[in-house]
């Protein structure tokens, strides 16, 4: 396993605890803000979902070469940006915060929906995982 999938392990690993803790915040800390739960509810669900599938991304590229490897760890790095633009928008926007610029959450669901597609894509790009 390369420096670059230990790499994107360790950020699964953190980014999927970061899930479950705001997962429990919304549901304790923002009890009295229905409009915040459900913005750091939402945020919290795609970000662990989309950790799972960087984490089987990362793993497949490991057993890879060729296209498919390249394929796999943009698909993960893809989820990654994904993760801290959509996700990070939905934090911050629950939390009041002011970004300093606009267009993140679209820009992070986009990447979201790129490494979907280049996941898919990484099975037609020649030697996947056996």
């Amino acid at each position: 396993m390369t420096r670059i999938d230990r790499g994107l392990i360790a950020f699964v690993g953190v980014s999927g605890a970061v899930a479950v803790a705001a997962g429990a915040y919304a549901r304790h800390g923002l009890a009295g803000d229905p409009h915040a739960q459900e913005l750091f509810r939402m945020a919290a669900e795609h970000q662990l979902w989309h950790g799972l599938a960087a984490l089987l991304a990362t793993l497949l590229a490991a057993r890879s070469a060729g296209p498919a490897r390249a394929a796999l760890r943009l698909s993960a790095g893809l989820f990654g940006v994904g993760t801290l633009l959509f996700c990070g928008t939905l934090y911050a926007n629950a939390l009041a915060v002011a970004l300093p610029i606009g267009m993140t959450a679209p820009l992070g669901g986009t990447a979201f929906i790129a490494g979907w597609l280049v996941l898919g894509l990484s099975a037609l790009c020649g030697r996947w995982a056996t």
